[in-house]
């Protein structure tokens, strides 16, 4: 038997004042290694992002330390392992949108130094696991975060943290507390039946205004916010939920 190759030659042409390894090639099974630029197996290098979306991956592929936003969307992966991202000192954004992960190591994400935006939408997450506190997004909508699924005080030390989405879980509490600095708050289609006067609001202080937080979504929980008015009124809106 014989095997036969082919050999595709690319002429790049880069602009004057570019430098060529600012450029990567997308990578369609295998690439060979091109000195300052990394090795993507089944993935589109571009800059510091790598794009892995929906090439059937069962696990968390090995990264170029340069990397700086990941994508994993519309895969197979299952479990989220402590060493997956360790020593990605430049990672922003993780996004593994629409897998199959039910399991994360709790230090899976902390030790990453530089990480704002995680998104872990559609998956089978029932536990949110530690997270840094550079923290500007976290998205983890349609899992299955249950009463004991969040640490206690998770949010406290984001002191940047701008969007919260935990749509579609099964929490019965808000996580609280909540940073001054977040502006939506989406707990859609949960189990939440009660909110405390001190939830968003500081009693001690009758002069406090929680005026970044103009999004909160509530509805779809058995609540009734009409029970405790007392509790928005530092909030520059009323939440959007049952009022009767």
């Amino acid at each position: 038997w014989q095997r036969k190759y082919s050999i595709i030659l690319t002429i790049i042409s880069v602009p004057l004042g570019v430098s060529p390894t600012s450029i990567f090639l997308p990578c369609l099974s295998v690439c060979l290694p091109v000195p300052g630029m990394p090795t993507c197996l089944l993935c589109t290098c571009l800059g510091g992002s790598v794009y892995c979306d929906d090439v059937k991956l069962t696990s968390v592929p090995p990264l170029p330390k340069e990397t700086t936003h990941f994508y994993g969307r519309y895969n197979h992966i299952t479990k989220i392992n402590k060493g997956d991202f360790a020593q990605m000192n430049k990672l922003k954004r993780i996004d593994l949108t629409a897998n199959e992960i039910s399991s994360i190591a709790d230090d899976a994400f902390s030790g990453l130094p530089v990480l704002e935006e995680l998104v872990l939408r559609e998956n089978r997450v029932s536990q949110l696991p530690a997270l840094p506190p550079m923290m500007t997004l976290i998205d983890a909508s349609h899992n299955n975060i249950g009463a004991t699924g969040i640490h206690k005080e998770a949010f406290k030390d984001m002191t940047g943290l701008l969007y919260l989405y935990l749509t579609d879980n099964h929490i019965d509490h808000l996580p609280v507390p909540l940073p001054d600095s977040l502006r939506s708050l989406h707990l859609q289609r949960n189990n939440i039946q009660m909110i405390h006067e001190d939830t968003f609001c500081n009693l001690k202080d009758f002069n406090y205004i929680r005026n970044a937080l103009e999004d909160i979504r509530l509805d779809g929980n058995p609540i009734n916010l009409s029970m405790t008015p007392q509790a928005y009124v530092c909030l520059p809106r009323v939440p959007i939920g049952a009022h009767i």
